[in-house]
């Protein structure tokens, strides 16, 4: 392996340590805090999972450039697929979120104006976010399965 090659390797890792880890935490207590009605927080880990997303871009650039042309080999292949199924599932937690996000902030007006008690908010987004962040955290584990067995 080359100097090159190892410092592809490096950034892939690298990215791959500090960009998924944040974002499956951000998606996976989503709902913990939709729950709770706390818009502060929702609003923040939309913001994390939007900044987080798009960083995981540099995984799948840096393992492209890694696999030198190697495309024809199975695993690789799958787990690209499956990495940009994730990413595919990511875009909806992030329009998820957003909406919660809208629907805390016009509920948590109408409580300060009406003084009644908030009720459960964004029941459906935040179903939905909970089955998708574990999916994706599901398809990460795979991908790294894939890599470490046959890299």
């Amino acid at each position: 392996m080359s100097t090159s090659d190892r410092l592809l390797l490096v950034l892939h890792v690298g990215f791959a340590i500090f960009t998924l880890g944040p974002l499956t935490a951000a998606t996976m207590s989503t709902p913990r805090y939709i729950r709770q009605g706390n818009v502060t927080v929702v609003r923040y880990l939309h913001r994390t999972t939007q900044i987080y997303g798009l960083g995981t871009l540099g995984i799948f650039l840096f393992g492209l450039f890694l696999a030198d042309g190697a495309f024809s080999e199975a695993w690789l292949s799958v787990s690209m697929t499956l990495f940009v199924v994730a990413l595919a599932l990511l875009l909806v937690v992030a329009r998820d979120q957003g909406h919660a996000v809208k629907l805390l902030t016009e509920r948590t007006a109408k409580d300060a104006a009406e003084d009644e008690p908030a009720g459960d908010v964004a029941p459906a987004e935040r179903g939905r976010i909970a089955a998708l962040s574990g999916i994706v955290a599901l398809l990460w584990l795979v991908i790294l399965v894939l890599m470490v067995w046959n890299g």
